[in-house]
Order: structure tokens, then sequence, then C-alpha cells
């Protein structure tokens, strides 16, 4: 069985509508997919609906959270999606990615760069908006010509001259919320990210709060990464779970790189009393 335990869709900053992620999946063959598009579930109930024969979807989030000015995200699996709770944090982060998308539209305009709001929201074409879709307005204005050059300090990269800060709950809070709607929380890419690896501190006081496993096995991970990882959640008593963390084109369409094994995953079938997975037609 092959598990990939973090996706994304149009729905936030992945490129393909959430039916053709499931193609893609189970093209690439894979039999669990889980969908955690930031900050939202919309993309769920079409990726639900294409399921083809053979594939499970597990219902996900991945949450924006911060650790002073450091950028921490937390996936989320198998909670209720309605729950209240949730819903107006959720409701809240996005809310603040698209005023910080209109100030970095204002900045970059002050710098020259003739891109404007309504490009970046009709490029995320109703999903959650994140800087990766300015970095596509200004690659259509002619500002830069690839992707990666909008991520440096040069434009929208933290410290960089365009770039603006947003709101996000604290680890600990978004564990709460998960938790509440009765989900299971993990750590998502812990060993990557500006400021390096988490620390062994911040993952156990995670722990104590419910966190309930991390990605050790992810893209951007090294071998070395992956090895201490392995050992604090041996240490701590966390799942270690596989994913892609695929986005499409922008990633190389990556699904199933990257993997859960079996076992792990009906240890997050077992935590979980918010929802349960959702089957394509057998095969």
């Amino acid at each position: 069985m092959r598990i990939d335990m973090h996706v994304h869709s149009s729905a936030s900053d992945g490129t393909d509508r959430p039916a053709e992620v499931m193609r893609c999946a189970r093209a690439a063959g894979v039999d669990v997919l889980a969908l955690t598009d930031h900050d939202t579930t919309a993309g769920l109930g079409e990726a639900a609906r294409a399921l083809p024969a053979g594939l499970t979807l597990v219902p996900g989030i991945e949450l924006s959270c911060f650790v002073g000015s450091r950028s921490v995200h937390l996936l989320g699996y198998l909670f209720d999606t309605g729950d209240p709770g949730l819903v107006a944090e959720c409701a809240k982060i996005r809310e603040s990615r698209a005023q910080r998308a209109r100030g970095m539209v204002a900045r970059l305009r002050e710098l020259g760069v003739p891109v404007t709001w309504q490009q970046v929201a009709e490029i995320a074409d109703g999903g959650t908006v994140g800087r990766p879709h300015v970095a596509h307005a200004m690659i259509a204005v002619g500002a830069i010509s690839r992707f990666d050059e909008a991520f440096t300090t040069r434009w929208i990269a933290p410290g960089g001259r365009a770039y603006v800060g947003r709101y996000g709950p604290a680890p600990a809070r978004a564990i709460d919320l998960v938790r509440a709607a009765g989900g299971v929380a993990a750590l998502a890419h812990p060993g990557a990210g500006r400021g390096g690896p988490l620390s062994m501190e911040l993952l156990a006081e995670l722990a104590a709060n419910g966190l309930a496993g991390i990605e050790v096995d992810h893209p951007d991970h090294n071998q070395a990464e992956r090895a201490q990882l392995r050992r604090a959640a041996s240490e701590l008593g966390l799942l270690v779970l596989g994913s892609s963390d695929d986005h499409g084109s922008l990633t190389g369409h990556r699904i199933g790189r990257e993997t859960t094994s079996p076992g792990e995953y009906e240890r997050v079938l077992a935590l979980a009393t918010g929802a349960r997975p959702v089957h394509g037609p057998p095969l």
C-alpha cells in the first residue's frame, strides 16, 4: 500500500484542481492520499466526488502557524470540517493572507512592478491566497522570469523589500483546535525551512500539548535530517509520516515520491474521531 499524507490542490497553492490531483495520485500508483490545502478544506468535496477506483482520500488541512517570526506548518487529519472553532480560525488566517497579498502588491507597485490585486485574485481563482500567486503575477508582468526569483530578499522572501507579515496561530493553539475537532495533528517538514530544523525542545513541548506525529520523509529533508527526526519521534512517541508535499507543476508532479508506512497510517486512523477516510469505488 502506497500512502501519501500531504498534497495540495488549486484550493490553495497547488496548480491542479482537486479532481485532477486524485487522478494523478491513482496514475502514480498511490492507494491513500491526504489532501491538505493551506488553511482550507474547500477542495475536499470535489476530491471526494472524483475519487477513482482503488483510491482512498484522507480529509486534511495544513494550518499556517508561527513561533515568533518563524513559519511552522501543522497538518491536520480526519477532523470534523464543520467544527466552529477550526472553521473560524481558518477564516481568520485566510483573511490575513489576503490582506498580506494586497500589501505585497502595494509594495511591489511602489518598486515599479505593475502587478494588481485583481491579477493575484484571478490567479488564486477562489483558493487560499499565498505568495506563490503573487510570484505568478510578477512573472506575468515580466518583473521576473523564474518562479524562485520572487522568493528572495529582493522581492517577497521574509525580510524582502516587498514582504508583508501575516497572522498565524501558535502551533499549540492549532493542535488544540485540530484535536477539539476530533482530528490528528502532525508537524509538516519540521527539518526544512528558514531557521533550520525545529529544536528538540519545541518538538517535546508540542508533543506534550497533543502533537501526534512529524513528517520525516519529505523531499526537502536530507538523510541527516531524516535520521535526526526519526530519533526525535522515537524518543517522544510520535508517528513518523512520509509525504510528497506535491504542488502540481510547481514541484514537478511528485505525488507518491515519499510515503507513509501502513502501520503508521493505521495509528492515525485509530487516533481520529472527527471523520473517516473516503473510499473510491472498488477495483
